[in-house]
């Protein structure tokens, strides 16, 4: 029992840091430098019509599980507004991890999808892991799919926009297994 309560002690210690607002300033643009070093997101970074950016989304679970996180929005290089992530699983899963997500628009037309109400990413596609040996899924009906040997290796997948988004994550710590359904829901609130 005591093994259970620490394993539980130690999935909310990793989300944690997701749910509260303690990071600096710098967070974002921080995120954003990490993505910018792997040849796979460089070509998005230069070239996207905007993009969202999650500092840490925290994971975990024991059977019914869940993910959050909050981010901000960019269009055309300017602050457009901000983010929330959440995600709900259930199904055979256990353990806790924290990652940082970006979410590219390759056009207009995919920025407004993304900011004009609550959006939601299905589970038929897969995010592009920048950091060797982590499978992630962010999976959506709009973002790119894709699979990288990470940064370290200098192998990376051929990784495109797919109906207008792409999407990927670099793993911050923690471990989890997860087969489990459910797909990532963002809102979005416009700048003041």
């Amino acid at each position: 029992m005591k093994i259970f309560g620490l394993f539980i002690s130690s999935v909310f210690l990793v989300m944690a840091g997701s749910f509260f607002n303690v990071a600096h300033a710098d967070k974002y643009a921080d995120t954003v430098a990490v993505f910018a070093k792997s040849p796979a997101v460089k070509p998005f970074i230069d070239n996207c019509y905007g993009y969202a950016v999650f500092p840490t989304v925290g994971k975990g679970g024991f059977v019914v599980g869940g993910s959050y996180g909050t981010g901000q929005v960019y269009a055309q290089g300017k602050l457009t507004g901000t983010t929330k992530l959440i995600k709900a699983t259930i199904g055979f899963q256990a353990g806790g991890q924290a990652f940082s997500q970006m979410v590219f628009f390759e056009d207009k037309r995919a920025y407004d999808e993304f900011t004009g109400g609550n959006f939601e990413f299905g589970a038929g596609v897969s995010a592009v892991a920048i950091t060797a040996g982590v499978q992630a899924s962010a999976g959506t009906e709009g973002a790119s799919a894709g699979a990288s040997a990470g940064p370290a290796t200098g192998v990376q997948a051929e990784t495109s926009y797919h109906k207008g988004m792409a999407v990927f994550v670099h793993a911050k710590g923690g471990l989890m297994y997860e087969a489990a359904v459910g797909g990532q829901k963002f809102s979005f609130e416009p700048k003041q």
